[in-house]
């Protein structure tokens, strides 16, 4: 049975958006193409069909996460408190417990790096971040300045996830944002 080029259309995309969630959930190497595609209701050999690799995926996945983030940081950088309200996101909650709809960057693109397969888009994803951080601050050094406040956004995050202990989770998420914050004033 021939399918049209747009239901081909459609199913490439469903399979880079769970591709996307699961990436930035269970980590790249833990997920499978054989589980993914059977949660889609899809062939592990219709996978070919798509993409050439696992890789390739990972790249478009990595471009849908990075889409999604933009999306969600254009509504925050164009709030009267710009800064603020992308800390405050960043370190939220809803963040720390929904890897697979958040930023890319702690998950996906750590293992990526570890694995010695650096990507375009993470930087892409990066710059993006930072050019919008950058036109919140003022002064000479708001390029590097920048640069210090992703880095500890990424690094609280990474922390609060990982370590067992709800409460000290929570406190490494709470002191970052308070301080991230009143570094602005």
């Amino acid at each position: 049975m021939r399918y049209s080029q747009d239901h081909k259309a459609q199913t490439h995309q469903r399979i880079i958006k769970e591709a996307s969630a699961r990436f930035r959930k269970d980590g790249i190497g833990a997920t499978g193409l054989q589980p993914l595609m059977k949660a889609l209701g899809l062939t592990h050999g219709g996978f070919y069909s798509h993409f050439k690799s696992k890789d390739e995926l990972v790249e478009k996945a990595l471009q849908e996460a990075g889409a999604q983030l933009d999306a969600h940081c254009a509504m925050l950088f164009s709030e009267e408190q710009p800064l603020e309200a992308f800390i405050d996101s960043y370190l939220s909650e809803w963040h720390y417990t929904s890897p697979h709809e958040g930023c890319p960057l702690p998950t996906m693109s750590s293992e990526l790096g570890l694995r010695g397969q650096p990507s375009p888009t993470t930087d892409a994803v990066l710059n993006a971040r930072l050019e919008q951080v950058q036109n919140t601050l003022g002064g000479e050094s708001a390029a590097d300045r920048s640069i210090v406040i992703m880095a500890t956004l990424l690094g609280a995050l990474v922390l609060a996830r990982s370590v067992e202990d709800p409460e000290l989770a929570q406190r490494i998420l709470g002191v970052t944002r308070a301080h991230l914050k009143n570094q602005q004033d």
